[in-house]
Formats: C-alpha cells, sequence, structure tokens
C-alpha cells in the first residue's frame, strides 16, 4: 500500500471488496511466488471466499497457506500539466485498493456448493440474470465442482489505499478536475471529490 499517511481510507474496506468483486490472490509456494485471479465474495461473518481450479498453479498449496488478496477500483492517470507548475511536478496515478491478509483454508464439497449458490445469488443480479446452479444436471454441476476447489480467508490484517490527489494545493486538484471533466472521467472526479471533502472535514 501507499506509504504516505495523506492516502489512508477510513472507508469500510469489506464493503469496497463486496462492490467490486475480484481479486488477485498471492501466495508464496516451493515453486516460487505465484499468483491467482478469482471472484471473491465476502460474507456476513467478514470472512472472504473464493474457488479455484484445481489445475491452478496455486491451489494445492493455498490451505494452511497465509496468502495476499488485493482488490483494485477504477483509477486514471495524472498528468503534470494538469497542475499549476508542470515543470516541478512528475505523472503519477490515482487509485483506489484494499490488501487482505490471512490464512486460507480449504472447503469440503458442501462448503464449496453453498460458496457457488451464493456467488450466483451475488453476481447474477448486477447483470440483470437469474441463472442458477439449479438449472444445471446434477450430475454435470457435481462433475463441476470436482474440478475446483474453494477457499475462505480470515483477514489477519488489513491495509488501504485512496490516492484521489489529496495531497495537492486547491489549484492543482481544480486542474486535474478539470482535465478529467474534459476526458469524460466522471468516476475519476468523484473519488477526487468525496476524498477531499473527508480531508476537509478531519
Amino acid at each position: 500500500m501507499h506509504p504516505n499517511a495523506a492516502f489512508r481510507c477510513d472507508d469500510d474496506p469489506l464493503a469496497f471488496v463486496a462492490a467490486h468483486g475480484f481479486a488477485h490472490i498471492f501466495g508464496q509456494t516451493p515453486d516460487g511466488p505465484r499468483v491467482a485471479h478469482s471472484p471473491v465474495l465476502v460474507t456476513p461473518a467478514g470472512t472472504l471466499m473464493f474457488h479455484l481450479a484445481r489445475g491452478n498453479a496455486l491451489a494445492r498449496h493455498l490451505d494452511g497457506l497465509t496468502a495476499l488478496i488485493s482488490v483494485g477500483g477504477p483509477g486514471h492517470y495524472v498528468s503534470p500539466n494538469w497542475y499549476v507548475e508542470p515543470a516541478g511536478n512528475v505523472p503519477t496515478w490515482n487509485y483506489q485498493a484494499v490488501e487482505i491478509e490471512g490464512v486460507v483454508r480449504a472447503m469440503d464439497m458442501a462448503e464449496l456448493e453453498e460458496l457457488l449458490h451464493f456467488a450466483a445469488a451475488t453476481f447474477e443480479p448486477r447483470v440483470g440474470q437469474d441463472w442458477t446452479m439449479h438449472k444445471m444436471p446434477r450430475p454435470k454441476a457435481e462433475a463441476m465442482m470436482r474440478a475446483i476447489t474453494g477457499y475462505e480467508l480470515v483477514p489477519g490484517a488489513i491495509r488501504t489505499t485512496l490516492k484521489a490527489s489529496q495531497n495537492r494545493s486547491d489549484a492543482d486538484v481544480a486542474g486535474v478536475i478539470a482535465a478529467l471533466e474534459g476526458l469524460g472521467d466522471h468516476g475519476g472526479v468523484a473519488a477526487i471529490r468525496r476524498a477531499r471533502a473527508k480531508r476537509d472535514d478531519i
């Protein structure tokens, strides 16, 4: 995470993870560091659940491993030309990210099936659909489940970054906002304004 304390974020990090729903999962294996990419779900208990193909290079090592889950949100490049003094600055990037570190436990088949039902119930409404595992013939569903492994991670540490020009002057921020508005990046503008409002409330 970014070392500048100005970019710490007091938003609920698990709500951010739940909203974005896709993660990079890092772990150290005997073959070296590996990363997997997977949808991730936040449970009511505050743990994270995900599944990987059994053939994934990380999958066979995860049970009992301390892993790192990284979830990133939208971001944008910032040109020095948008600041009051372009010659005295360098390019940067605004972004939001959450890292969650914790011990991973492999699920049994019953837990995996619950995870898959939970995943469909979470993500299908986001695209206006209603698919469930009940639409798949049971032998096919069981064969598919045998090809994957479900996991649960219990957070031991959570780190956040919300880098949205909080460390810039009002004039520089006005220049960044004007440039982003010109590019049609309304999400980047909204993130800067939210971060600015929180900073000013402190």
